[in-house]
């Protein structure tokens, strides 16, 4: 089984399960035989993936604002997870500028009450629990130059949503110095670890400010995709690759009982160069896949400020948790459009959409196989 069948019969706690990323990922979950409990607001998007997976039925969701403190801690404490994933955010950078404080509300503080409701239950080397707080590539001081940036490079954030991932990575790194130090891990059994990804697609994404959203949204119209920025240069990588990561080091971390400290600690998970593409390139495959469509430059000269270029270097995640991704550029777009395709043919069907999902998470965990990734093979 993948990621050495940690996850079985484990409780596990996936804050913004209703989002792109979270729906992902509970999915995936339950076919590793987890006992998956969601917290998060109502889908903000419709159609939504957590909807047209039901995933109301395979999961136990919570409806909870993470800056409720106390509706934070009641369901924590009642769960008692063995593992955490918080994705629970404000992830638009655009709408960051509308919502400045609803942003930082959310993403620093919904974190730090995540954080103490995990402190306040009486974890230990026998009860442990392994955390993972998801940010984004956006948390760095972004440079705009040419190479990626590594773990120790700073923190910093032209928008109010990248600032606020880059004080939540302070945050985390405080947090685990004060209450969860890897050096004491016998005491308090919490492994507590961040990880970095951005500029993820993947079929179930209807989210504003997207894209790969607009392209689709647009090819299903039989309109013209209209592109802000072409020539903005990201890393592409579908959905499944950074949630790959994250699994497997929250299992790694729950299987080490604190003898490697250095798993506890800040990791990116990005795709190969092969991906680092320009935006007019996705747009062009995103029509090729789709079999038909047209793309303008829409340029805005009142825009807020876009990023030129990002990206991230992922060489600790290799040589720590012998992680790299399995999808090269064009795999990733032919599973996401594939992916979305098959939603509008069959009116969003939720039987034929969850075999897709499964289907989907089989070939890549059977690609990743073939290429002897460490979460795929037997210990």
């Amino acid at each position: 089984m993948p990621f050495n069948d940690y996850f079985r019969n484990k409780r596990v706690l996936v804050t913004g399960d209703t989002g792109f990323k979270g729906s992902w990922l509970c999915f995936w979950l339950k076919r590793l035989g987890a006992d998956v409990h969601g917290l998060a607001l109502e889908p903000h998007t419709d159609p939504s993936n957590f909807q047209v997976l039901q995933l109301d039925k395979d999961i136990d969701h919570h409806t909870v604002d993470v800056r409720d403190a106390a509706s934070v801690e009641s369901v924590v404490s009642r769960i008692k997870p063995a593992a955490v994933f918080h994705l629970a955010a404000q992830a638009l950078v655009r709408r960051s500028y509308r919502v400045p404080l609803e942003t930082l509300e959310t993403n620093f503080m919904g974190t730090a009450y995540l954080l103490q409701a995990i402190k306040e239950l009486d974890y230990s080397a026998g009860n442990p629990c392994s955390v993972v707080i998801i940010t984004s590539d956006k948390c760095y001081h972004n440079r705009e130059i040419y190479y990626g940036y590594r773990e120790e490079d700073p923190m910093g954030g032209h928008d109010v949503y990248s600032m606020s991932k880059g004080t939540v990575e302070l945050l985390v790194a405080s947090w685990r110095r004060s209450f969860f130090s890897p050096s004491k891990w016998l005491d308090h059994g919490v492994s507590l670890a961040s990880v970095r990804a951005g500029n993820v697609i993947g079929g179930g994404d209807w989210a504003e400010d997207r894209i790969l959203v607009d392209c689709i949204k647009a090819l299903a119209c039989e309109q013209a995709i209209g592109v802000r920025n072409p020539r903005a240069v990201r890393p592409w990588q579908h959905v499944l690759e950074p949630l790959s990561g994250y699994l497997q080091l929250a299992s790694e971390m729950g299987t080490a009982h604190g003898d490697q400290p250095e798993l506890m600690s800040a990791y990116n998970f990005g795709p190969g160069r092969d991906s680092e593409r320009p935006v007019e390139d996705l747009v062009e495959s995103a029509v090729r896949y789709w079999g038909s469509g047209s793309w303008d430059h829409t340029a805005d000269p009142n825009a807020v400020h876009e990023a030129t270029y990002l990206k991230l270097c992922t060489d600790k995640a290799w040589h720590l948790l012998g992680w790299r991704p399995a999808w090269d550029f064009e795999a990733c777009m032919k599973h996401t459009v594939s992916w979305y395709k098959r939603a509008y043919a069959c009116g969003f069907d939720s039987p034929s959409m969850r075999e897709m999902t499964l289907a989907q998470i089989e070939e890549y965990t059977g690609d990743a196989g073939k290429q002897h990734l460490r979460w795929t093979q037997a210990p």
